[in-house]
């Protein structure tokens, strides 16, 4: 599966903990989008387009009204990044 640099990141994060929040308008309607990492930290290369693609191909998915969060097929097609961490 082809995946761009934005979503491998937005995959990672999400692999890692994070979550991504959602705003929506009256009729329901995603307007605005917050990745957050476990740490606290917004992702900014996680766009609102990065977001509906993820979305799409249902490698993301909310559970209960909840925040978005990784699914098993995302974590399958997350590639293994080296931490920075000490």
């Amino acid at each position: 599966m082809n995946i761009s640099k934005a979503e491998q990141k937005t995959l990672h994060v999400l692999a890692r903990g994070g979550t991504v929040l959602v705003e929506k308008d009256d009729r329901g309607k995603i307007v605005e989008i917050n990745c957050v990492t476990r740490d606290g930290w917004t992702l900014a290369d996680c766009t609102l387009g990065v977001f509906n693609k993820l979305r799409k191909r249902r490698l993301i998915a909310s559970s209960g009204g909840g925040p978005y969060g990784i699914t098993r097929a995302g974590r399958a097609a997350v590639r293994p990044q080296l931490d920075n961490r000490a």
